[in-house]
Protein backbone atom coordinates (compact mmCIF):
# COMPACT_ATOMS: atom_id res chain seq x y z
CA UNK A 1 0.00 0.00 0.00
CA UNK A 2 1.12 3.46 -0.76
CA UNK A 3 1.45 5.72 2.17
CA UNK A 4 2.41 9.34 0.92
CA UNK A 5 0.79 11.34 -1.36
CA UNK A 6 3.78 11.56 -3.18
CA UNK A 7 3.56 7.92 -3.49
CA UNK A 8 0.31 7.83 -4.80
CA UNK A 9 1.50 10.37 -7.18
CA UNK A 10 4.37 8.46 -8.58
CA UNK A 11 2.15 5.77 -9.42
CA UNK A 12 -0.53 7.50 -11.15
CA UNK A 13 1.91 9.08 -13.24
CA UNK A 14 4.11 5.32 -13.97
CA UNK A 15 0.32 3.53 -14.81
CA UNK A 16 -0.49 6.12 -17.35
CA UNK A 17 2.91 6.82 -18.80
CA UNK A 18 2.69 2.79 -18.85
CA UNK A 19 -1.10 3.09 -19.91
CA UNK A 20 0.23 5.70 -23.16
CA UNK A 21 2.57 2.98 -24.35
CA UNK A 22 1.58 -0.11 -23.46
CA UNK A 23 -1.68 -1.48 -25.62
CA UNK A 24 -1.73 -4.77 -23.51
CA UNK A 25 -2.03 -2.49 -20.25
CA UNK A 26 -5.36 -2.77 -18.76
CA UNK A 27 -5.63 1.23 -18.73
CA UNK A 28 -4.73 1.42 -21.98
CA UNK A 29 -8.18 1.88 -23.14
CA UNK A 30 -10.22 3.77 -20.23
CA UNK A 31 -13.76 5.21 -20.36
CA UNK A 32 -13.96 8.95 -21.42
CA UNK A 33 -16.91 10.88 -20.14
CA UNK A 34 -17.87 14.33 -21.85
CA UNK A 35 -19.90 16.79 -20.03
CA UNK A 36 -23.22 15.86 -21.78
CA UNK A 37 -22.88 12.60 -19.69
CA UNK A 38 -21.56 10.55 -22.71
CA UNK A 39 -19.60 8.05 -21.93
CA UNK A 40 -17.45 6.19 -24.71
CA UNK A 41 -14.06 3.69 -24.68
CA UNK A 42 -10.69 5.36 -26.33
CA UNK A 43 -7.14 4.52 -26.50
CA UNK A 44 -4.81 6.21 -24.48
CA UNK A 45 -2.15 7.25 -26.59
CA UNK A 46 0.08 9.66 -24.30
CA UNK A 47 0.51 11.36 -21.17
CA UNK A 48 2.51 14.31 -20.33
CA UNK A 49 3.47 14.24 -16.87
CA UNK A 50 4.81 17.65 -17.36
CA UNK A 51 2.10 18.96 -18.62
CA UNK A 52 -0.32 16.44 -16.80
CA UNK A 53 -2.58 16.14 -20.31
CA UNK A 54 -3.65 13.06 -21.93
CA UNK A 55 -4.08 12.56 -26.27
CA UNK A 56 -6.54 10.52 -27.77
CA UNK A 57 -8.09 10.76 -31.11
CA UNK A 58 -10.84 11.43 -32.31
CA UNK A 59 -13.11 12.13 -35.69
CA UNK A 60 -13.93 16.06 -35.78
CA UNK A 61 -17.78 14.64 -36.97
CA UNK A 62 -18.31 12.70 -34.11
CA UNK A 63 -20.59 14.06 -31.67
CA UNK A 64 -18.42 14.38 -28.84
CA UNK A 65 -16.40 16.58 -30.35
CA UNK A 66 -19.28 19.57 -30.59
CA UNK A 67 -20.23 18.62 -26.60
CA UNK A 68 -15.99 19.53 -25.28
CA UNK A 69 -16.60 22.66 -27.57
CA UNK A 70 -19.54 23.69 -26.10
CA UNK A 71 -18.15 22.28 -22.83
CA UNK A 72 -14.67 21.75 -21.93
CA UNK A 73 -15.28 19.47 -18.69
CA UNK A 74 -14.56 16.08 -19.08
CA UNK A 75 -13.92 12.74 -16.70
CA UNK A 76 -11.11 10.05 -17.79
CA UNK A 77 -11.72 6.41 -15.92
CA UNK A 78 -8.70 4.20 -15.62
CA UNK A 79 -9.13 0.11 -14.09
CA UNK A 80 -6.15 -2.12 -13.64
CA UNK A 81 -8.11 -4.99 -12.45
CA UNK A 82 -5.25 -7.47 -11.67
CA UNK A 83 -3.80 -4.35 -9.27
CA UNK A 84 -6.89 -3.72 -7.73
CA UNK A 85 -6.10 0.39 -8.67
CA UNK A 86 -8.59 2.33 -10.32
CA UNK A 87 -7.90 6.14 -11.20
CA UNK A 88 -10.45 8.88 -12.08
CA UNK A 89 -9.51 11.66 -13.19
CA UNK A 90 -11.62 14.98 -14.35
CA UNK A 91 -10.38 18.21 -16.44
CA UNK A 92 -11.08 19.57 -19.49
CA UNK A 93 -10.61 18.96 -23.18
CA UNK A 94 -9.52 21.08 -26.35
CA UNK A 95 -10.00 19.64 -29.52
CA UNK A 96 -6.79 20.52 -31.71
CA UNK A 97 -7.39 20.00 -35.25
CA UNK A 98 -4.23 21.50 -36.87
CA UNK A 99 -0.79 22.46 -35.67
CA UNK A 100 1.97 21.06 -34.61
CA UNK A 101 0.51 18.37 -31.70
CA UNK A 102 -2.07 16.92 -34.24
CA UNK A 103 0.19 17.37 -37.11
CA UNK A 104 2.53 14.47 -35.68
CA UNK A 105 -0.13 12.68 -34.25
CA UNK A 106 -1.45 12.01 -37.97
CA UNK A 107 1.82 11.84 -39.31
CA UNK A 108 3.22 9.26 -36.33
CA UNK A 109 -0.26 7.18 -37.36
CA UNK A 110 -0.19 4.04 -39.80
CA UNK A 111 -2.09 4.36 -43.25
CA UNK A 112 -4.52 1.44 -41.85
CA UNK A 113 -5.00 2.91 -38.79
CA UNK A 114 -5.57 7.02 -40.68
CA UNK A 115 -8.14 4.91 -43.59
CA UNK A 116 -10.68 4.79 -40.49
CA UNK A 117 -10.79 8.82 -40.54
CA UNK A 118 -11.73 8.13 -44.76
CA UNK A 119 -15.47 6.38 -44.02
CA UNK A 120 -18.80 7.68 -42.97
CA UNK A 121 -18.87 10.29 -40.00
CA UNK A 122 -19.42 8.18 -36.52
CA UNK A 123 -22.98 7.53 -35.79
CA UNK A 124 -23.93 7.85 -39.27
CA UNK A 125 -26.90 5.27 -39.86
CA UNK A 126 -27.58 2.67 -42.03
CA UNK A 127 -29.72 -0.27 -42.95
CA UNK A 128 -27.52 -2.71 -42.68
CA UNK A 129 -24.06 -3.36 -40.20
CA UNK A 130 -21.27 -1.46 -41.65
CA UNK A 131 -17.80 -0.54 -40.86
CA UNK A 132 -18.02 3.39 -42.54
CA UNK A 133 -14.94 2.67 -44.11
CA UNK A 134 -15.17 3.06 -47.95
CA UNK A 135 -15.89 -0.54 -49.71
CA UNK A 136 -12.29 -0.15 -51.25
CA UNK A 137 -10.69 -0.01 -48.24
CA UNK A 138 -12.58 -3.07 -46.25
CA UNK A 139 -9.59 -4.45 -45.27
CA UNK A 140 -7.17 -2.30 -47.05
CA UNK A 141 -4.84 -0.49 -46.08
CA UNK A 142 -5.02 3.05 -48.74
CA UNK A 143 -2.05 4.87 -49.92
CA UNK A 144 -0.77 7.75 -48.98
CA UNK A 145 -2.24 10.20 -51.58
CA UNK A 146 -5.84 7.98 -50.80
CA UNK A 147 -5.38 9.64 -47.41
CA UNK A 148 -5.36 13.37 -48.21
CA UNK A 149 -9.25 13.99 -47.55
CA UNK A 150 -9.33 11.86 -44.40
CA UNK A 151 -6.52 14.23 -42.73
CA UNK A 152 -9.54 16.61 -42.28
CA UNK A 153 -11.91 14.73 -40.83
CA UNK A 154 -8.74 13.89 -37.82
CA UNK A 155 -8.17 15.59 -34.53
CA UNK A 156 -6.42 15.34 -31.30
CA UNK A 157 -8.13 15.67 -28.12
CA UNK A 158 -6.06 16.83 -25.10
CA UNK A 159 -7.55 16.44 -21.50
CA UNK A 160 -5.64 18.91 -19.10
CA UNK A 161 -6.38 17.01 -15.49
CA UNK A 162 -7.19 19.63 -12.61
CA UNK A 163 -8.30 16.35 -10.13
CA UNK A 164 -7.31 13.06 -9.62
CA UNK A 165 -8.77 10.39 -7.06
CA UNK A 166 -6.58 6.96 -7.05
CA UNK A 167 -8.47 3.95 -5.29
CA UNK A 168 -6.75 0.65 -4.01
CA UNK A 169 -9.34 -2.07 -3.55
CA UNK A 170 -8.36 -4.46 -0.87
CA UNK A 171 -10.06 -6.85 0.80
CA UNK A 172 -8.14 -5.86 4.40
CA UNK A 173 -9.52 -2.25 4.05
CA UNK A 174 -9.78 0.00 0.27
CA UNK A 175 -7.39 3.00 0.54
CA UNK A 176 -8.13 6.56 -1.28
CA UNK A 177 -6.49 9.74 -2.57
CA UNK A 178 -7.89 13.19 -4.45
CA UNK A 179 -5.14 14.85 -5.40
CA UNK A 180 -6.41 18.60 -6.68
CA UNK A 181 -4.51 20.96 -8.70
CA UNK A 182 -4.09 24.38 -7.15
CA UNK A 183 -1.88 27.07 -8.38
CA UNK A 184 -0.35 25.68 -11.67
CA UNK A 185 1.71 22.38 -11.53
CA UNK A 186 0.89 22.30 -7.82
CA UNK A 187 -1.01 19.23 -6.38
CA UNK A 188 -2.51 19.25 -3.03
CA UNK A 189 -3.73 15.51 -1.32
CA UNK A 190 -5.69 14.75 1.12
CA UNK A 191 -6.89 11.09 2.14
CA UNK A 192 -10.11 10.32 1.72
CA UNK A 193 -12.97 7.52 2.88
CA UNK A 194 -13.83 5.17 -0.36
Amino acid sequence: MLHTFEDVTRNVIDRLASAAKDRKSPMHTPAVVTSDVDARTMVLRDFDAAAWTLRFHTDTRAPKVAAIEADPRMAVLFYDKPAKIQIRVRGEGRILRSGLIADRAWDRGDNFARRCYLGEGPGTVSDEPISGLPPEFEGVEPADEELIPARENFAVLMVELNEIDWFYLAHTGHVRAKLVRSDGDRWEGRWVSP
